[in-house]
């Protein structure tokens, strides 16, 4: 199969890669580009582990091709913030005890960037609502609501 060369901004990066058109989303970050922290849980977008932003909007990047990415912007877990400086939704999953075995975190994370950036003061309602397209096997999900909560109060008060 004949290659094609893509240009992808990711987490504020220009990346030119050659790539099969088959290729998942998915696949181009974990592999071609070592961005790990998007899962693949199901490859059939029912649990949202795999939850990246392309121009600021989820997509579940285990069925979407990366061809498709080709001129777009896509913000993974690795892109809201550093180790020494967490994006207030990190600190919120820490400080509200929003993740136990983290497989689904970063689709979480990622869901709840989008949420944010639209609806700065979020009801319970709107954050389960926003978050519904991602399931969490371990938490209950009290705790990730709870952590998206915290984490818009956070924003609000920086403003």
């Amino acid at each position: 199969m004949e290659e094609r060369r893509i240009t992808v901004t990711v987490n504020g990066q220009d990346q030119t890669v050659d790539i099969e058109p088959r290729l998942l989303l998915a696949h181009l970050l974990r592999e071609g580009l070592a961005l790990t922290g998007t899962h693949i849980g199901c490859d059939t977008t029912n649990c949202g582990a795999c939850t990246v932003l392309v121009d600021g909007r989820p997509v579940k990047s285990c069925t979407m091709l990366a061809v498709q990415a080709d001129g777009h912007e896509v913000t993974t877990v690795e892109g809201l913030g550093t180790s020494s400086e967490l994006n207030p939704i990190q600190e919120g999953f820490k400080e509200e005890h929003g993740l136990q075995c983290g497989f689904c975190t970063s689709g979480m994370m990622l869901s709840a960037a989008a949420l944010l950036k639209e609806n700065p003061n979020p009801s319970e309602e709107d954050v389960r609502w926003a978050l519904s397209g991602n399931l969490c096997r371990c938490t209950g999900y009290q705790n990730i609501v709870k952590s998206v909560l915290w984490a818009a109060e956070k924003m609000r008060a920086s403003v």
